[in-house]
């Protein structure tokens, strides 16, 4: 062995490995097939410390680079492939539902808040699990009575919903009694426009309208008793009026965006007027 080989070894290890008498043998080169399979166990007497050392960080490095593929993967890329920020898929912030008490009118924006999280956060969960879940957010008199008797159900296995939907529907046939509808149809017709933009109307409109039982016509003359009357006499005035509810939200809204443009404008030229009237001659 040489000097330099020697000199080398005791001022590493000191003398707690005895000295190799010939060049320290070569480990095999680590599996292809897999980056994470640590070498096989060693003699440290007959193995160079420094040579598993570099082999274990090699090792960990290919690890590193896998586990951080991975998670690329899985944050980055969504179903089919497309590309998904931090703000989609599981990591979009979706709110709870409001708790439910059987107040008039509000099964079905508890229902809607319902869905809506168990699309987003709860997929892929069992049927069950999703029903515990929503039982968790309906508190107080009866609401109470009829969440324990459907957990006391579920339990015995007296009924099995298969869906989420299934439940939803159940839900819905036991506190809605046609009340809902009802709220819905008084607070349409009390609808107007005022200072809103057609399209914050329209919005309002058709999510007030979703239940309210009105459709056709009616619907139709809901929509225009609210809208401003300036709007609802060109609409009416002209050659080809609308004559369903999606034309009337279409043509009102161009008609408003129009309006509230030409307002924009000639507030512009009413202000320049006056600056050059200001300006000394």
């Amino acid at each position: 062995m040489s000097s330099e080989y020697k000199s080398e070894t005791e001022s590493s290890i000191g003398s707690v490995l005895p000295l190799y008498t010939s060049s320290p043998p070569i480990l095999p080169p680590p599996s292809s097939t897999s980056p994470i399979d640590f070498p096989p166990h060693y003699n440290m007497s007959q193995l160079n410390l420094h040579e598993i050392i570099r082999q274990q960080q090699k090792q960990l490095a290919a690890m590193q680079v896998q586990i951080q593929a991975l998670l690329a993967a899985q944050e980055g890329v969504g179903a089919g492939g497309a590309v998904m920020g931090p703000n989609t898929g599981p990591h979009i912030e979706v709110a709870k539902p409001a708790i439910f008490n059987r107040e008039a009118g509000k099964v079905g924006g508890f229902i809607m808040a319902c869905r809506l999280f168990i699309r987003m956060k709860l997929k892929g969960t069992m049927v069950e699990e999703q029903v515990q879940w929503v039982l968790l957010y309906m508190q107080g008199g009866p609401v109470d009575v009829w969440k324990e008797n459907v957990m006391e159900e579920l339990e015995s296995g007296e009924i099995e919903y298969e869906t989420a939907e299934e439940f939803f529907t159940s839900l819905r046939k036991e506190f809605d009694g046609g009340e809902e509808e009802l709220v819905k149809a008084v607070e349409l017709r009390r609808m107007e426009q005022g200072e809103k933009t057609m399209e914050e109307y329209v919005q309002e409109f058709k999510r007030t309208a979703r239940g309210s039982g009105y459709e056709g016509r009616p619907l139709i003359e809901g929509f225009k008793r609210g809208i401003n009357g300036g709007i609802r006499r060109k609409l009416m005035e002209v050659e080809n009026p609308p004559t369903s509810i999606e034309q009337w939200y279409r043509r009102t809204m161009a008609l408003d965006r129009n309006w509230r443009e030409s307002r924009r404008e000639e507030e512009k030229l009413r202000e320049k007027k006056e600056v050059e009237g200001e300006a000394p001659k």
